[in-house]
Formats: structure tokens, sequence, C-alpha cells
């Protein structure tokens, strides 16, 4: 466990919570080894992901590479998880183009500046737990559906079409790609296809070397063979351009990430931001939805890592790192970064320990960027959409997909659709909050089923209650989805019966709308000169209701631990 600082019942949590497990378990030069071979393996499956996923959001390439280098590190050392890999994730493709599209890489790096914060904040609250109320059809819908989403975004550039400015709506992005259709270009088509056709052989050789390495090196070297044709692909070189302190090239810049504050990268219209109120209105959503993702994302993936290694990481540690990682990131020119699934586990396989691992990943991308910036820039585009069809294909998950539409409840099936369909319609934040919404609806109707209120004959107890005395018991959580229903059936009463027993010792919890209900119903039937005797209440739960005004009054009201005592107490009453 970790160390935590206690103040007046509250536990602080430790930033870097998983370093410093990793170190009081004794870390040795064999470990070390292990965190470094582990780091570069890392490292090299992470330059071509960190590269496409830039450019699936919208961004030049070398901003997913800084995100690597610096989120990936500090995140790392601050975090609670000892084996997460951080950087560009596919996830965040869905809102991070919005982004761009609308506000420019000044607006998204000022949005994950935001993010971080609200990681941090939810993180120093405590709430890192809150991850497992998030239904899996809610999870399963909006990631599927991102996958769609990112496929279609590379559609484009896969089939080499000209003149596609795709925008934030999936709907007239379809319309534009079937209109751009004629343009098509097979040597695009050619290089893509040979890099997907790697992508999905490759893996079944089962060498240590990563598949998408050697597909896009597969790829480009298609991509040479069709120059020396005569026929010319557009690669990251050819697509973008960059300037540093009076230099300028195209491709990647082969420099180190700088400081630079976010605002003063470019807005959607090229100038540099200006910070206002309405810009920072304008982010506080898209930056909800960042932070919202990235700690499920997070989350999900330390779970899984502690599922793979037996291990146990700190919930509210390891948002408090993404948010510190996504503080940093945005003044190195990094965007959006959080935990990613696939590299995780590629991390575990490759026999990581501990969190070093993450930061020796994080230098063979910075050396990547300082040597190899030449290399990288003969990367064709549709080998990079070629790249991301995998792994849009694999976060869709269709097999579960698939399993869960034919085998989980037809409430569930369609939240699933449901979370699906918003999410390629619309976006995911959308989707996410109808799903939750539809989700507890679902389980406030379940729970209100199992709450019922029957009447209990004579034979049915061990007590013998006069024949004025109704004897009830409720059985079920009363919430304001099933108190009124409950409670109503005990309005229904015969004009003979004097005294009211409600047995509930089967009611686990109480809120305030069941509280209320209680009190009608007790002056309701206190006008009819009706008596009422609460049975089984655990204390807790009858100090609640004494709270809330219902209090013991002779011949009125009694709130007692058995079904005996309230026998003794009625007949008493009765007189």
């Amino acid at each position: 466990m970790s160390r935590a600082h206690r103040s007046s019942g509250y536990v602080f949590p430790l930033p870097g919570s998983a370093l410093v497990n990793a170190w009081r378990e004794g870390y040795t030069l064999a470990k070390l080894k292990r965190d470094v071979m582990a780091g570069l393996t890392i490292g090299v499956v992470a330059v071509p992901l960190s590269m496409a996923l830039a450019i699936a959001t919208g961004v030049p390439p070398q901003h997913g590479l800084y995100t690597a280098i610096v989120a990936g590190a500090v995140i790392a050392l601050t975090g609670g998880s000892r084996f997460n890999i951080s950087g560009p994730t596919a996830a965040f493709v869905v809102i991070l183009f919005p982004i761009v599209a609308n506000h420019g890489l000044g607006g998204l790096l000022i949005a994950t500046l935001m993010a971080g914060a609200i990681l941090v904040a939810l993180g120093l609250s405590r709430l890192g737990s809150l991850i497992q109320y998030v239904p899996y059809p809610v999870i399963l819908g909006f990631t599927a559906g991102i996958g769609v989403v990112i496929a279609l975004l590379q559609l484009p550039d896969f089939l080499g079409l000209a003149g596609v400015e795709l925008g934030d709506s999936t709907l007239h992005n379809l319309m534009l790609i079937g209109r751009a259709l004629p343009s098509l270009s097979p040597a695009e088509i050619s290089v893509g296809l040979v890099t997907l056709a790697t992508l999905l052989i490759w893996p079944r050789l089962n060498t240590p070397v990563p598949a998408p390495l050697v597909g896009l090196a597969v790829g480009t070297l298609t991509a040479s063979l069709l120059l020396m044709g005569g026929v010319e692909v557009d690669t990251i070189a050819s697509r973008f351009s960059w300037e540093f302190e009076g230099d300028s090239g195209s491709g990647i810049p082969p420099f180190a990430p700088s400081f630079t504050a976010p605002w003063h990268f470019p807005g959607a219209d090229g100038t540099p931001l200006e910070i206002n109120f309405a810009l920072i209105q304008a982010l506080l959503g898209p930056a909800l939805a960042i932070a919202l993702l990235a700690a499920i994302e997070s989350l999900l993936c330390a779970v899984v890592a502690d599922g793979l290694t037996r291990t146990r990481h700190d919930p509210n540690a390891e948002l408090i790192g993404q948010g510190l990682g996504n503080i940093v990131v945005p003044f190195f020119g990094g965007i959006t970064a959080t935990a990613a699934l696939a590299r995780t586990a590629t991390n575990i396989k490759s026999g990581a320990f501990s969190p070093v691992a993450a930061v020796v990943h994080s230098v063979v991308v910075l050396l990547a960027v300082v040597v190899l910036a030449g290399v990288l820039g003969y990367v064709p585009m549709a080998a990079l959409a070629a790249l991301l069809f995998i792994i849009a294909w694999n976060m869709s998950e269709a097999r579960h997909f698939m399993h869960t539409l034919k085998s989980a409840p037809a409430s569930d099936v369609w939240v699933l659709v449901i979370c699906f369909a918003l999410t390629v319609i619309f976006d995911m934040v959308i989707a996410v909050a109808v799903g939750i919404g539809l989700a507890a609806a679902l389980f406030i109707r379940r729970m209100a089923q199992l709450t019922h209120t029957q009447r209990l004959a004579a034979p049915d107890t061990d007590e013998h209650f006069p024949p004025e005395v109704a004897l009830y018991k409720i059985s079920g959580p009363l919430f304001f989805g099933a108190a009124e229903k409950a409670i109503a059936t005990l309005r229904v009463i015969d004009h003979s019966v004097r005294i009211v027993v409600l047995d509930m010792r089967d009611v686990p919890s109480l809120d305030t709308t069941a509280m209320v209900a209680l009190d009608t119903l007790r002056r309701e039937l206190g006008e009819h000169n009706v008596g009422v005797i609460f049975v089984g209440l655990p204390p807790r739960m009858a100090l609640k209701i004494k709270r809330a005004g219902i209090k013991r009054e002779a011949g009125r009201l009694a709130v007692v631990s058995n079904l005996a005592h309230a026998e003794r107490m009625a007949r008493r009453w009765l007189g």
C-alpha cells in the first residue's frame, strides 16, 4: 500500500506511489535491465503509433511524439500504476479532432491543460474508484463507435482522395468522401493494402520485431519503388512542414520538444490564440470530456495490468499522475495523453518491473525524433492510415460487441446500441452522458421491481396479533424509484384496523423520498386514529427517520426491534 498523508480523516493520495512501491520491493540491477529492455520495445512501438494518432487527431505528427516523450515520462513518475504506458491514444481521436477543427492546435493544448487540472482535482477528491460505476455496455458502445469514426477518418488518406477536408460531423464526412471517390489513387491504395496485409500477417510469425514498425517499413519501401517508377505518393514530408527559430523544413523537426506556452500555438485561423472567457467557456465541455475519457481509459488499463501482474494500483494517485502529465505536456507541444492498453500489455509481456520502463520508452522516442526525423518523413500517409485501421479494429472489440448483442439482456443491448450510434453520429460526450443516464434509469427500474410490500396473515408469523392489527412486510430498498409504489399498498386498509405494523427488517436502505412518504403515510393513518409500529429498523435508519421528524408518540408511533415486541406494544395500545 502507498504512503499517504492523513489529516482529519482525509487520506491524501501520494503522487508517484507506483515508483515508490517498486523501489521498496528492492530495485536491483537485474530489474533495471528488465525495465530497459521493455522500454526499448515499447519505444519502438510508440514511434509509429504516436505519429499516426497525432495525424488522425488533425495535428502534425511531431506533436504525438512529443506527447509520448513528455507525458509518458511525467505520468510514469507521478502516477499510481507501475506498468501503464501513457501517450496519445485512439480513444481521444473523436474528441480531439473536432477541437482542432474548431479551435486549432492551440485550442487543443489549452483544453488538454484544463483537462489535466480536472484530473488532478478528481484524484485529490479520491474519486478514482468511481470508474467501476460506468456500465460495461456504455464503455463497449462508445469504444466501438470510436473505432468506426477513426476508420472513417482514415479513408481519404488510404484511398488517396483529393480535396477532402473532413469536419466534426460523421454524416457530412461520409458525403464528402462519397463525392471524392472518383479521385481515388491506385498508387495510394496499393501502398495502403501492402501495409495492411503486412500488419495482419506479421504478428502470426511470432517474431520479436513489432508489427507497426515492419508494416510502416514495408509501406515506405513500396512507396519508394513506386517513386522509382515515376509515381509519387503522399508522405509525412510532403504533407507537413515546420519552422523553428529561423530554420524550416518538411516532415518532422529534428529537435527535442521545447518549452512554449500553449496559447502561443495557432488557433483554427492560423494565428496565435487570444485567451479570454469565451474561449475558456467553449473549451470547458471538451476538457470535461477529455478528463472523463482519460480517467476511464487509464484506470481500466491499470485494472487490466493488475490482473496480468497480480499487483495493485492506486487509482487516485494514477488520476493525479495523468492530470500532471496533461498539465505539463501542452507546454512542450504535446497533445492529450492517457494510458494505452496495447502498449501497457506489451510492456508487461516484455518483462517490465517498474515505471522506469515507461521513462526508457520516452527516451527511445526522443532519440527517434532527434536522430531519425528525416527518415520518418518518408513514411507514406496511406501506410499510417492502414496502421490506424488496425488500431480502430482492435479498439472496436467487434467480437465482444457481437457477443454482447447476442447474449446480453435486452435493456443492456439497447444501451450498447444507442451509445454506439450516438458516438458515430454525434460525439462521445453525448453518447456517454445518454448511456450512463439510460443505464441508471434501467438500474433504478430493476431495483424498484425488487421492492414490494405484502400483508402477512397470522399463520405466516410466530406472533399472534389481534384482529385490529394489520401486519405488512416491506422488502427491498426504499428509495425514490420504489418508495411510493411500496407504500401505496398501505393506504388501502380495512376500517377495522387500528394499528399497522411494518416489518422492515429486509429494507437495506432508506432515502429522503422514502422518509417523506413514510411521514405522509403516518399522518394519513393518524387522521383515521390508526397507529404505526416500525419493526427491525437498524439504528442508523431509525436515527434518520427521527431526524426527519418521525418521532415516537404513545399510541401513535413506535420503533421496535422485533415482532414479539411489536405484538406486546400493539396489545398495550389496544388496551
